[in-house]
């Protein structure tokens, strides 16, 4: 049981009284406005200036439904957040959280997520502000040499990429252009021996200066971020007032042109917009009120940001069909094409802005967390290091910008967004269940408390309509899922799988059967099987069928198949398994739904997320049980 020996919030109070008694504590410099303040510099970033074009793209204008939901979602997990922040207001937000609610073992397995959240969240940023800073230099006929913009493995799967298509027929000109840019990365990178030194220096560089304005300090990290969230603020009032006049209401009709799962298609990246109004929470020892004013910072950060979103996706589906939104910068490729090019500069300049605000908050938050975990013992005292003049946790701020800086020169973007989203997932879903684990315990409460509704009359209620639409509506889908039916692959997977006499036995066989019906690309077989599926899905499926080559290449099934859909397995028996524990323990609705909105979206993440993320908690769990659990506070106590 010693693995779940748990703090209780009384010796939580007392140590934090003790410790801003002997000058041991952070500054307390935040107000409720510099809470909200934060809470939009970290949700206001990615999602206007990148993800909203995706999703509308997949969503049409209903993707503000997308938003809605979303926004419910964070909204059910803000609840529980904003419930324990009351409760416990010290730095340690999920990690102190748990430690209440589930233990020592819970605790250090949650503070070992949250470094996915914050540091490889982080390292996301990096790379994706390295991406709209070297986009904005192109535009002043600033350009770096590709290979100290790009990260090592894009460059090397760049450049196998493209020598696979051109082997089959692709012209150069013809890749797309991030295969382009990560051909020409690798190939002009110096060498030493098979060693290209390909690194993303700017992303290293914003690292460095925003670990340094954390480090100088509270109030100068409060004035930056209020100072950034003002400009990006105006940026998205200009946008919205300017755009208004160009809104053509014929582009929102269709309004829903996919259904629902058009608009559901972008869920994960719309909620990797949202996350970081959790980070307020790392501040409640700097905080002046923080029983009051956490609760309602979460709260008002994610209304206003929803009706931004909503604002924004309404004017960019009117002002052109959503079909041409799939681009990395939608709000400057629509003012671009419409001949507003000051506007779209100023677009680009705010975009610079508002990945480096999102940056600092989520900066800030990963050192608060270690130096709660180091004053509980399990990581050594150097991390609760408070420095004498500037009252932050000084070494832990160093270390954190070296464990965001090192993988940023190198790491993959897909890689490390999925890996942070089911990190902060994953810390979400524990604080929910963390509420309703304590809702009927005798224990010192916050002001603040979760609206209650018993879920038992429901949740079941609502798991009877999904199960409804699952079986009807959605059966074709239902039944495939259930029997494992083999799924054909995508051109691009298809194409790059291919050797030389395999792809020309490919366009033999399109030639022959009169499938080709372009000259200008008839050897380019990629170009040829998207062309077909994109006009004609069906005939694609039964062209890719009827190929003369192996089954292997052209299928997924089996156990390649199924091990993808394992997440999504997990999930429906867990929610079974929740819908029991509700109708025993009367338990309350709004975290209930926090839970289960959190699971379902980390089991949207595929398998090898599931992998990485186990992985990561075998490292935590040795390092505990060789160093934490010994030195721990409680142990010693």
């Amino acid at each position: 049981m010693s693995l779940f020996r748990k703090k209780t919030v009384s010796d939580i109070l007392s140590q934090l009284k003790k410790d801003q008694d002997s000058n041991k504590s952070l500054g307390k410099y935040l107000t409720q406005r510099d809470l909200i303040f934060f809470g939009i510099a970290a949700i206001v970033g990615a999602g206007v200036f990148s993800t909203i074009g995706k999703a509308s793209y997949d969503g049409g204008p209903a993707v503000i439904f997308l938003f809605m939901f979303t926004a419910l979602a964070c909204g059910f997990t803000a609840f529980a957040y904003a419930e324990f922040a009351s409760m416990v207001p010290v730095s340690g937000s999920a990690y102190t959280y748990s430690y209440v609610a589930f233990g020592e073992l819970i605790a250090w397995i949650i503070g070992w997520a949250l470094i996915m959240e914050y540091a490889i969240g982080n390292i996301t940023l990096a790379i994706s502000w390295s991406d709209y800073f070297t986009g904005l230099l192109e535009t002043m006929n600033i350009h770096l040499p590709q290979w100290i913009q790009m990260d090592y493995l894009s460059a090397r799967n760049g450049f196998n990429d493209a020598m696979a298509l051109m082997q089959n027929g692709k012209a150069f000109e013809n890749l797309p252009a991030y295969i382009q840019d990560a051909h020409t990365a690798w190939s002009t990178a110096p060498t030493l021996g098979n060693i290209h030194f390909v690194a993303d220096i700017p992303a290293l560089g914003i690292i460095v200066l925003i670990t340094w304005l954390v480090y100088r300090g509270m109030k100068e990290s409060r004035n930056a971020s209020n100072a950034m969230v003002i400009v990006k603020i105006a940026v998205i009032m200009l946008v919205l007032a300017v755009g208004i006049f160009y809104v053509d209401t014929e582009n929102w009709d269709p309004f829903a042109p996919n259904g629902i799962t058009g608009v559901l298609k972008g869920v994960s990246a719309v909620f990797f917009a949202y996350i970081g109004f959790d980070a307020i929470s790392t501040t409640a020892e700097e905080c002046k009120n923080p029983q009051r004013d956490l609760p309602r910072g979460m709260m008002w950060a994610i209304i206003i940001c929803t009706i931004l979103y909503i604002l924004i996706a309404l004017v960019l589906t009117g002002m052109v069909n959503y079909k041409e939104l799939n681009v990395g910068d939608p709000l400057a490729f629509v003012f671009d094409k419409l001949n507003l090019k000051w506007l779209s500069g100023i677009i680009a300049v705010s975009a610079v802005v508002a990945m480096a605000s999102v940056l600092l908050v989520f900066q800030m938050g990963q050192p608060r967390i270690w130096m709660s975990m180091s004053r509980d013992g399990l990581l050594p005292p150097k991390f609760a290091k408070i420095h004498k003049k500037y009252k932050t946790p000084s070494f832990a701020t160093v270390v954190t910008g070296f464990v965001v800086a090192v993988p940023a020169l190198f790491m993959n973007l897909t890689m490390v967004t999925d890996l942070c989203s089911i990190g902060t997932l994953f810390a979400f879903s524990v604080v929910c269940a963390g509420v309703l684990i304590l809702q009927d315990k005798n224990i010192p409460r916050g002001k603040f408390k979760t609206p209650y509704i018993n879920s038992k009359f429901v949740l079941p209620f609502l798991t009877a309509i999904g199960i409804l639409y699952a079986l009807t509506i959605n059966q074709q889908n239902t039944w495939d899922f259930i029997t494992n039916k083999a799924q054909i692959v995508d051109p691009i997977t298809l194409v790059t799988s291919l050797d030389k006499p395999q792809s020309e036995a490919m366009l033999n066989y399109l030639g022959e059967n009169d499938y080709i019906q372009t000259t200008e690309h008839a050897d380019d077989l990629e170009y040829i099987l998207t062309h077909i599926k994109e006009k004609t899905t069906g005939n694609y499926q039964q062209i890719v069928e009827n190929a003369p080559v192996s089954d292997s290449l052209k299928f997924e099934r089996g156990f390649d198949l199924f091990k993808h859909k394992i997440p999504l397995w997990i999930f429906f028996i867990v929610l079974i398994a929740l819908n029991i524990w509700a109708i025993r323990k009367n338990l309350s609705l709004i975290p209930m739904l926090g839970l289960i909105c959190c699971f379902y979206l980390m089991a949207e993440l595929t398998v090898w997320n599931w992998l990485y993320f186990s992985i990561w908690l075998v490292i935590g769990l040795l390092i505990y049980f060789s160093y934490s659990r010994k030195h721990s506070k409680l142990n010693l106590q």
